[in-house]
Formats: structure tokens, C-alpha cells, sequence
């Protein structure tokens, strides 16, 4: 119902929320914002952000300012340094499912929290008509001013964990070329060496799909991320201490020359029909460095794809089209060959935009149309099993079944979400922490399937020991 505001007294809520991530961020207002536009509330909260006020006078939790924080990078633009310029041309704001002009006064509604009545204004952000206008090199610049000690603290103590504390003090100034390829291998093989998984998009802040920044606090909270994710993380680190790098795309049989206006085309159109022999091209993604001028292919993808690390010659041969070599990746079941391209930025750098601002179903397309699973590693494949009826689980289980039978695996497949069998039990204790967030994410995870498929669903585990 409408409020009155002449009658409203404290507090005043303002809840923002983003129509493609669902990202939401909630804060305390200030009586003074009472007669604001749209755009003045934007103007003050998310361009402005005042943190410390927020903070110290506990009108915002420190989740919602991470929320906030993300939320800026998604409705005004930044500069090469990381600093906020202005509001993306095309930002639209909905109430109730209608627009309503920036210049407006909001609407305000009355909500009970608790036993307290309060007033709401709730903000839609709709980013349809934005386009592709992020200034990347700003982006990873302001994601790591927000959090500088953070990641200094990750690079620092994973180059000690490594090598050791000398060897980690003596690789940090980057004084020589060896040093600088030392850096960027540790750096690698950290990323590397944590998990390839989809099961944090269900837990914790269930974000779809992570950007650089965020994909190194997953690594470092003990999760990880799949390729276009974890190649996004370690070019964030990278960029921050000056080394030169681009994006790879890449994928299984596709050895010929990319065609980059068609997959321009996707991006745009986002019409998928009849172009599976397209999408090939990027169904997995690495990074080209130049290091003192030499070339330095990295993939520090882990899960399916082995950790390479190659440097000038053996880098080039990787990515020329003449009898161009492939590196061969285990799958689930069998081997494929993969290819790596050298592309315009600006298709891998849409589609992880897109991938994390405007393609709704990025975690269930990862989990099942790719086949990617919650968790995959050279020892184990783990995937849900939804399932409607008792019919539906029979021939999704048999088609398992027979996958395990043809490929010589042990396994669990059943319709109970759980570890309870021999090879459930052992991937419980060689992986506790895993395991425990694999079984946490099956409330959400059922969730978005219900509403990605049909509702409604249960699901059981499929769990392979794959060696």
C-alpha cells in the first residue's frame, strides 16, 4: 500500500536489485533522502557509496556492502584507473514490474520486519539495453582496490607456500625474466591445483558465474571454479603487477580458423539455435602472456584439462593453423582433442559478460548441458541426478549405469542425495569439506532446476571413481 511520508519516522529501507545476476543489496536510508529521485538514490549509495557511514552507524550488513559494491561495476562505467565516470547509457529501473523515469520519486510500500513496520523502497536494475561497455582494465583495477590487502596476502603467501619464504621475497621484485615466468607458474599452479567445480554456485552467495576477483576468494575459501572462471582469476593477479596477457578461446575438434562474426553474432543475438558447431570454439578458455617478448601459453584450468605452462616455440605451435597440434583432454567417459585459438578480445571478454550479467541459466548450462557435474577432478565425477518420478530416475540411472560399465568405473547412482555407499564413503574422506558442500547444495540447486526445466523435481548423486 502507498505510504504517506510526511508520517514516516525511521527506518527506511532501500533494497537494489539486479533483474540478470540477482544480486540485492539492502541499507538503512537517511531521513534527509526522503524527497530523492531514482537517480539522486542511485547517485548517493552506489556512485557515491559512503562505506564507512554505512558501516559505523550499522546501516548496511557487510554482505549487502559486498552486493553494493558489485552492483556499482554493473550500472556506471569506470576509467583505466578503476574510477566510477557516470551511469551506462541504457541503465533502466523498474518498480512492480514497470518502468519508472530516473528522475521520479520512487514508490514507497510498508513491510513488516518482525514486529516493526518499516517503509521499503525496492529498486529493479534493468541492464537489457546496456551492451557490452565494461572498460575491463578499470573493472580489475577496482576490484582490487577494493580488497588490496586481500589479494596481496594470496599472492604473497601463495609464492611462499610454493617456494619457500626467500625464494617468494627474491620471485616478488620480478628483477629478471626467470622471475617474472616463476611468478606467473606459481600463480598458475595455485589456481591450478584448486578445484574445478560448480557446486559454490549453490552454496554461500550462489552466484551463477564469477568474475576474476571473485573467483580468487572462492580458491582461497577452499573451492575453485571451472576454466572461464579460473582464467578470469589469474589475469586479475597478473594485470595487477604489469604482465601483458589475452585471452584464449578453445575447444574439442575445432582446428580450423575461428568465425569470429558468427560468434559475434551469438553474443548479440544470444539465438543459440543450430550452432552447436560454433559454440565448439569456446568451450574452454586459457591465457596468452608476453613476457619480455616471448609467449607464455598458460591453462590453469585442472579437472579435465592438464596444467600447461609453455614458453615461445612450443606456446606458438599451440595456436598456428598450419597442421595446428591439439593437447588431448580427458573427459568423463573418453579422450577428445582441444585446440586453442588467438581471438579479438572482445568475444571471450562478452561472453564472460554475458556469461555473468545476461545469460540467466549460466549454472545449470555448465552442470548439464556441458556435462561439467558439481565436481570433477582425475579421480572423481560427481553429478546430480534430477528426477520427477520413478520412471524419470530409471532411465537417467541406466544411462549412467552404462556409462560406468563401458568406462571400467566404480560408482554410486541413486536417487537419495548422499555418500552412502564404498565409493561414497571414500570420496567423503579423502575430500570432508567437499563432500559436505556438495550435500548443501541441493535445496538450490533444485530450485533453479525447477524453474529451469519443469517443476517439480528431487534428485539423487552420481558419484564415478574415475582411475
Amino acid at each position: 500500500m502507498p505510504v504517506d511520508l510526511n508520517s514516516i519516522q525511521e527506518p527506511r529501507i532501500l533494497r537494489i536489485f539486479d533483474s540478470y545476476t540477482g544480486r540485492s543489496a539492502t541499507l538503512r536510508l537517511d531521513q534527509s533522502d526522503v524527497d530523492f529521485s531514482v537517480v539522486e538514490l542511485l547517485d548517493k549509495y552506489l556512485f557515491g557509496l559512503p562505506e564507512e557511514e554505512l558501516l559505523h552507524r550499522q546501516r548496511i550488513t557487510p554482505g549487502s556492502l559486498t552486493s553494493l559494491k558489485a552492483l556499482q561495476d554493473l550500472v556506471y562505467s569506470c576509467d583505466d584507473e578503476g574510477r566510477l565516470i557516470a551511469m551506462y547509457s541504457g541503465i533502466a529501473v523498474t518498480q512492480n514490474d514497470s518502468m519508472i523515469d530516473l528522475a521520479d520519486r520512487p514508490q514507497e510500500t510498508e513491510v513488516k520486519v518482525g514486529d516493526f513496520g518499516t517503509s521499503l523502497i525496492d529498486l529493479t536494475i534493468d541492464r537489457t539495453n546496456v551492451g557490452y561497455t565494461r572498460n575491463w582494465r578499470g573493472f580489475h583495477r577496482r576490484r582490487w582496490a577494493n580488497e588490496t590487502d586481500f589479494f596481496n596476502r594470496f599472492v604473497t603467501e601463495t609464492l611462499e607456500n610454493y617456494l619457500g619464504p626467500a625464494a617468494a621475497e627474491e620471485v616478488l621484485l620480478l628483477a629478471s625474466h626467470q622471475s617474472r615466468l616463476e611468478f606467473v607458474r606459481v600463480l598458475a599452479r595455485r589456481i591450478w591445483d584448486s578445484e574445478f567445480e560448480n557446486y559454490s554456485r549453490f552454496v554461500g552467495d550462489k552466484q551463477m558465474f564469477k568474475t576474476g576477483d571473485e573467483t580468487v576468494r572462492n580458491i582461497a575459501n577452499g573451492a575453485g571454479g571451472i576454466c572461464t572462471e579460473k582464467v578470469q582469476a589469474l589475469k586479475f593477479l597478473t594485470d595487477q603487477f604489469g604482465f601483458e596477457s589475452e585471452y584464449l578461446i578453445g575447444g574439442d575438434g575445432a582446428r580450423e580458423q575461428v568465425p569470429t562474426a558468427k560468434l559475434r553474432n551469438l553474443l548479440n543475438t544470444f539465438d543459440f539455435r543450430f550452432s552447436r558447431r560454433y559454440m565448439r570454439y569456446w568451450q574452454h578458455s586459457a591465457l596468452l602472456y608476453q613476457v619480455d617478448g616471448v609467449p607464455l601459453l598458460v591453462d590453469a584450468t585442472n579437472g579435465n584439462i592438464p596444467f600447461l605452462f609453455l614458453t615461445g616455440e612450443s606456446a606458438e605451435n599451440l595456436l598456428c593453423y598450419e597442421e595446428k597440434p591439439s593437447v588431448k583432454v580427458r573427459m568423463v567417459e573418453a579422450e577428445e582433442d582441444y585446440f586453442y585459438h588467438q581471438v579479438p578480445q572482445d568475444i571471450p571478454e562478452n561472453l564472460f559478460f554475458a556469461m555473468e550479467g545476461w545469460l540467466t541459466d549460466t549454472d545449470m548450462v555448465q552442470v548439464f548441458e556441458n556435462e561439467l557435474g558439481l565436481y570433477l577432478s582425475s579421480d572423481y565425477y560427481i553429478a546430480p541426478l534430477p528426477f520427477r518420478n520413478d520412471k524419470d530416475y530409471e532411465l537417467l540411472a541406466a544411462d549412467y549405469r552404462a556409462i560406468a560399465r563401458r568406462a571400467g568405473f566404480r560408482w554410486q547412482i541413486g536417487p537419495d542425495w548422499d555418500f552412502e555407499s564404498e565409493v561414497g564413503r571414500e570420496f567423503v574422506t579423502s575430500h570432508p569439506t567437499t563432500a559436505r558442500n556438495i550435500l548443501a547444495a541441493k535445496d538450490y540447486l533444485l530450485v533453479r532446476y525447477n524453474k529451469w526445466d519443469l517443476p517439480v523435481h528431487d534428485a539423487g548423486l552420481v558419484v564415478f571413481r574415475l582411475s
